[in-house]
């Protein structure tokens, strides 16, 4: 049964994400905020991809004991992947707000995805293995938090000071995805059933894109 549910949620999530990432591409009409955000959509749900069908694969075939490495190799993929969904998300609120200069704002940016990317990198997190350490979840995951805040900051106030009715809650999204993310980060292994909260953290990332969407819908 978690096998059929499971399946069916991510592959209604991966195609929902990705058909809107690439409906806001083609009818962004040269819009570049749109056209990231659209980019931004399409990463995150390929970038998923990577983790959720080899996922799908195991719980409807042999078991995820059986796909250690391409679940470890999709964990990988989709670590970097969503470090480029907040540089892209990052841009589209540059662009939104019409946001000029502020290099050391962009800078900090680049620096806390970089350092996120590097981590992930190294062999002591293990990717390929069932039994990946805690510790290196925790290294890799605290600049991606820091980065994630700065974003919750940044459209926080922009919204409010603009009085964004569209984007008004974009902040309160990465808030959630973030919220149901760490704990699965640091006691999913302890406590399998918390990693539950990542269905929730999928519907956070559906309703950041789909903000995105409707916004440029309205806007047309």
């Amino acid at each position: 049964m978690q096998a059929i549910v499971e399946t069916l949620f991510d592959a209604a999530y991966l195609l929902t994400v990705i058909t809107m990432g690439i409906l806001m591409i083609i009818k962004s009409n040269g819009n570049r905020q749109y056209r990231l955000f659209g980019i931004m959509a399409v990463v995150l749900g390929t970038g998923d991809a990577f983790h959720l069908v080899p996922r799908a694969l195991a719980l409807c075939t042999t078991g995820l004991d059986h796909f250690t490495v391409a679940l470890g190799a999709g964990k990988f993929i989709t670590s970097i992947t969503m470090t480029v969904f907040y540089i892209l998300l990052y841009y589209v609120w540059r662009t939104r707000y019409h946001i000029k200069g502020y290099p050391m704002l962009t800078v900090m940016i680049y620096l806390l995805s970089l350092t996120r990317i590097v981590l992930c990198f190294f062999p002591q997190n293990k990717w390929l293995s069932a039994d990946s350490p805690l510790s290196w979840g925790i290294y890799r995951n605290i600049p991606f938090a820091l980065l994630g805040l700065l974003v919750i900051i940044l459209f926080y106030k922009s919204a409010k000071k603009h009085e964004d009715a569209q984007f008004g809650y974009m902040w309160l999204t990465i808030v959630l995805s973030f919220g149901f993310y760490i704990p699965v980060v640091l006691w999913a292994d302890a406590v399998p059933m918390i990693g539950m909260l990542m269905i929730p953290k999928t519907c956070a990332y559906v309703w950041t894109i789909t903000i995105g969407y409707f916004a440029m819908v309205q806007e047309r």
